[in-house]
């Protein structure tokens, strides 16, 4: 983060969490309140080592106290950094921004949920469990092509299944409603004059629908229309992966298991994301910029970044549980029409390599 974004970000917050002095002891500054937060946020050190880095009590700067306040303070200056887009016109953009990227028509985000791992809940007895076999909240998320979260829902029970966790969240009820202003169905294939409905990328975890699409099951051979179709989704889709990945690795407090209740985990994970949104919509952050290592996909060679490999070791992210369900008719076919458009209409010349 520049010296410039830390003082924009002072500037909205200070109102929210700046103390009044007393007879009896000098307030903590906004500053010193601000930094420590950000310092635990982008560490996880313990409240003993940020004690003694900033000259503050660990009973001040505990989550009840210093961070949690400064993190309602962030979620409340930038919440509107992570925002649904609201007219047709932006879903468009979104849409033509993923075709442009990802070779993806047709897609208004990718969506994926991860565990972020807690410490067991007092009294909580399995609500927390997954099936990993540790506590956890889960992290919904749609994300851009350009990795920044349009919509996240945090804090549902670890043990509840993908299927459960999306159709908790207000994105569901609005797609079930049609209340989101998505653009109408198109023809992608001139030869079928089929109307393509616009998407939402997923992976296996979630079910085939008219809003959300999926990879083809089993292990298609290569070659086949399958193959490709699968290969050309998980290619935009990884965007939503690469955006946990960022996430963590600029915010590593989400590297360990929180040792916090389940609802001060949830403000502390919704901080981080609208700070991510921040940091990556400013044009002043260059350092934050140069930590996208992903955008180096160059004629279809995949260059992984570090994160992968740290991620299995030293992060509380985890992907979701996948179960099977049945698809409708309908969508299944768009599927396939979707994949004969990506074999007959616009094929990438590396896309049978995969």
């Amino acid at each position: 983060m520049s010296l410039q974004d830390f003082e924009i970000i002072l500037e909205k917050v200070e109102p929210e969490i700046k103390k009044l002095k007393t007879n009896f002891r000098e307030a903590i500054t906004a500053r010193e309140r601000l930094s420590v937060t950000l310092r635990f946020l982008a560490t996880g050190d313990s409240y003993t080592s940020l004690q003694y880095l900033f000259r503050i009590s660990k009973q001040s700067i505990s989550t009840t106290r210093i961070i949690i306040e400064v993190c309602d303070a962030i979620i409340k200056a930038l919440k509107d950094h992570v925002k649904l887009p609201e007219t047709e016109n932006q879903w468009m953009a979104v849409a033509k921004e993923f075709e442009e990227k990802w070779n993806f028509p047709h897609a208004i985000g990718a969506m994926d949920g991860k565990h972020v791992c807690l410490q067991a809940p007092l009294n909580s007895g399995t609500e927390f469990y997954n099936y990993k076999q540790y506590s956890s909240i889960v992290l919904l998320a749609l994300v851009d092509a350009d990795y920044n979260f349009m919509y996240v829902n945090i804090g549902c029970q670890g043990r509840i299944s993908d299927g459960g966790v999306f159709k908790n969240t207000s994105l569901y009820r609005n797609l079930e409603n049609k209340s989101l202003n998505l653009p109408n169905p198109e023809i992608l294939l001139t030869p079928y004059n089929v109307k393509v409905p616009y998407i939402i990328l997923c992976d296996k975890a979630f079910a085939l629908s008219e809003y959300t699409m999926k990879p083809f099951s089993g292990n298609p051979e290569r070659g086949s229309i399958e193959r490709i179709f699968n290969y050309r989704l998980s290619r935009a889709r990884r965007v939503v992966e690469n955006a946990f990945g960022i996430l963590s690795s600029v915010f590593r407090v989400l590297r360990k298991p929180m040792l916090l209740e389940p609802k001060k985990a949830t403000k502390i994970v919704l901080a981080t994301v609208c700070l991510h949104n921040f940091l990556r919509k400013s044009r002043l952050s260059n350092i934050y910029a140069q930590t996208n290592a992903f955008d180096s996909e160059q004629r279809g060679e995949l260059v992984p970044g570090a994160w992968r490999q740290d991620q299995q070791q030293l992060t509380s992210f985890f992907p979701l549980d996948s179960v099977p369900r049945r698809s409708p008719n309908t969508p299944t076919h768009i599927r396939l029409h979707l994949a004969e458009h990506f074999v007959n209409n616009v094929p990438l010349e590396w896309q049978n390599n995969h």
